[in-house]
């Protein structure tokens, strides 16, 4: 039996002793985002045989990740398939990028199949890319830069501190509003994420920023690590009434993210045609994929 139990705030050390050191780049894995969600998921974690094992309910049917750490993967995973075995429910794992499908197509071939999740693919990118918007293919998004610094010259950017966290959770109260948040599910649950996000910003080691324009939040935005070379940024939100708003935050978080974050993963776009377009925008150095498997 697998000793699974829900995942907890004190289980943060645990959970990065084996994914900072991950070459896994999947947003699913920071952290902040496993802690926070855990209220939609019911996620689980288990520690066994060299790995960290995940578990947890997606549209009501159990779900697995593909596990972390080092050991022989076959055997885990012949574990996990007998722990969905003894609920009664089909196995399968969500999230699934490509390098793990080749990991498992190589310890069980042709024992399972393989869906791409488009709407759930990861947006990485070049910290680099983002922090100096260098070359022709970023002039628009410079020229949101330049309107915004021309506009609000005396704009203020500051570090995301606790103090800071009741302007935040304003200015998101005001983004609902203006997105009819109580009709959409998704986003009530994003609010419920990234308020009890907030809420743990210490615990949670989130780091962050805040845009003021005349004493005033117009943005914010805040992440966390995935592993010792990729950056999560998990929230960002902006006045859309103020012009260029988005792209400032963005850009003035990028350059404050350290230097050893070589990427920034920006999450999926959940199949959203804007927020495809916007992310798409920033030209991703890779679109990250995830497969649904499942037993053939």
């Amino acid at each position: 039996m697998i000793p699974f139990r829900p995942i907890e705030l004190e289980d943060k050390e645990t959970v990065q002793r084996y994914t900072l050191t991950s070459k896994r780049r999947n947003c699913d894995l920071s952290f902040s985002n496993l802690y926070s969600w855990r209220f939609l998921y019911q996620t689980e974690i288990a520690e066994m045989d060299g790995f960290l094992l995940f578990r947890f309910y997606a549209d009501n049917e159990l779900a697995y990740m593909m596990p972390v750490g080092e050991g022989d993967v076959h055997r885990i995973v012949d574990v996990l398939i007998e722990d969905a075995r003894s609920k009664g429910v089909p196995f399968r794992l969500l999230g699934v990028c490509s390098y793990m499908r080749a990991e498992l197509e190589a310890a069980f071939p042709g024992r399972f199949t393989f869906t791409a999740d488009r709407d759930y693919f990861d947006y990485v990118y070049l910290r680099s890319d983002l922090a100096t918007l260098r070359g022709k293919k970023y002039q628009p998004k410079r020229n949101h830069i330049n309107r915004f610094k021309a506009a609000y010259p005396n704009y203020e950017y500051k570090e995301l501190t606790a103090e800071l966290v009741p302007e935040c959770l304003r200015l998101e109260s005001m983004w609902c509003k203006a997105n009819d948040c109580a009709e959409n599910e998704a986003l009530i649950a994003e609010r419920r994420s990234m308020t009890d996000a907030l809420k743990h910003i210490n615990e949670l080691d989130l780091r962050g920023g805040v845009l003021h324009v005349n004493g005033e939040i117009v943005a914010f935005t805040f992440g966390a690590p995935i592993n010792n070379e990729t950056f999560d940024t998990c929230v960002e939100k902006a006045n859309t009434d103020i012009e260029g708003a988005y792209a400032m935050i963005n850009n003035e978080f990028a350059n404050r993210i350290p230097e050893q974050y070589i990427y920034i993963n920006r999450e999926e776009d959940l199949g959203l045609e804007g927020l495809r377009k916007a992310k798409l925008s920033y030209y991703p150095e890779t679109l990250l994929e995830k497969y649904i498997v499942e037993l053939q």
